[in-house]
């Protein structure tokens, strides 16, 4: 049976083929507005280049094989994210701020969450050369922005600070170790496996960690974090950094959460975090975040903060809907009717030249018009007011 596809691999058919396409081309024209400048890596890299910071759970994710050229192992791209730094730091080298946007899609070897594709179609932009809140805001508001464009409605933020936990472990001077199992209680926000990790930490640093996974909700979450968090400066300044955020973005999602146990990719963030959720998705259907100094691996660090969505997870969100009907026109060597059909699609206008001229056959050609001569001019008419 070779015309079987691997499992959570799928062709995509016309109607929706057509219409992501659409939807990449409206959204990349809205990156272009906004400043940002268009790069298409490679599919294929030598494995090393597509990690950030050694990152195992990317590791895994991509699919490799060995170079017949050289030797080495190549690797197909589970994200574009760390091609993009490696464009800014090694190929572009500006000094200043870099706005830089891609579309094209990943390979995962395991599908990232309930009923995705291991194949994304992957969209998103990346600031670099700003280290400020500014360049968040930025980032995050282009993010909802271009939901709304899409027209995904409804959608919920949640924002969160990976500083939060860095400092607490650099205070607590927690071992690589500790620290990843106490990141992987965090996520899970599994309680009784914390009671027993922070066992031996400072009191301090213990009563914090104890609360964070408590420390989710709306935005009152900050007032309590700052209740019960130590004032230690880096926690005060990311907290400052969600309430700036919060109060930004006010309307342009329909509500927004905060969640300081959410370190979603911890290993390579630096700052705030973000993601936007919906009601007909079990999964986030955008992520993003800061992750300053990325590009060291690339020979030079750089501020970046960015963000990524599926644009066939988010075509599923959307109301079914059939493409537009066209134009039916006979196959007939006539330069007049040569000269309106060109006329017609030059306009935008879909027109099907029949090649088979079989009525059977006309249903499958999606034409709800036709191009017919009448008083030697080629008009068009609606199908059901022609006589044929």
């Amino acid at each position: 049976m070779n015309w079987l596809l691997p499992e959570y691999i799928q062709d995509i058919l016309p109607e929706e083929a057509w219409r992501i396409e659409k939807m990449r081309r409206d959204v990349l024209e809205l990156f272009r507005c906004s400043g940002y400048q268009l790069v298409a890596p490679p599919l294929l890299e030598y494995s090393e280049s597509l990690l950030i910071n050694d990152s195992a759970d990317m590791d895994l994710r991509s699919f490799k094989l060995v170079d017949q050229l050289s030797g080495r192992t190549l690797a197909l791209r589970a994200d574009i994210t760390p091609q993009v730094a490696r464009i800014d730091a090694h190929l572009l080298n500006h000094q200043g701020v870099t706005r830089l946007c891609y579309a094209g899609s990943v390979l995962h070897t395991q599908p990232a969450g309930l009923m995705r594709t291991r194949e994304p179609l992957q969209i998103g932009a990346e600031l670099y050369g700003h280290r400020g809140i500014e360049s968040d805001l930025e980032i995050q508001r282009l993010m909802l922005q271009t939901l709304k464009l899409m027209g995904v409605d409804g959608v919920h933020l949640d924002l969160g600070h990976v500083r939060v936990f860095s400092a607490l472990m650099a205070r607590a001077g927690a071992t690589h170790a500790l620290e990843a199992e106490l990141f992987k209680a965090l996520q899970r926000k599994d309680v009784p496996v914390l009671n027993t990790l922070v066992l031996g930490l400072p009191s301090k640093i213990q009563e914090a960690l104890l609360a964070l996974p408590k420390l989710y909700g709306g935005e009152e979450v900050i007032a309590r974090a700052r209740e019960q968090l130590p004032e230690y400066p880096e926690i005060t300044e990311a907290l400052n950094e969600l309430d700036q955020a919060a109060d930004h973005l006010k309307g342009l999602a329909q509500d927004i959460g905060i969640d300081l146990a959410e370190l979603r990719g911890y290993h390579y963030h630096s700052g705030m975090v973000f993601a936007a959720f919906h009601a007909r998705s079990h999964d986030a259907i955008a992520l993003g975040g800061r992750y300053d100094d990325v590009g060291k691996v690339f020979g030079r660090a750089r501020p970046a903060t960015g963000f990524s969505m599926d644009l066939r997870q988010l075509h599923g969100l959307l109301e079914k809907h059939t493409q537009p009907k066209g134009i039916w026109a006979p196959h007939l060597n006539n330069s007049d009717l040569q000269a309106t059909v060109t006329r017609l699609r030059a306009l935008g206008e879909i027109v099907v030249i029949d090649l088979l001229g079989k009525a059977e056959f006309r249903a499958e050609m999606n034409c709800d018009r036709e191009l017919v001569l009448l008083d030697n001019r080629w008009v068009v008419v609606d199908m059901k007011n022609s006589s044929r």
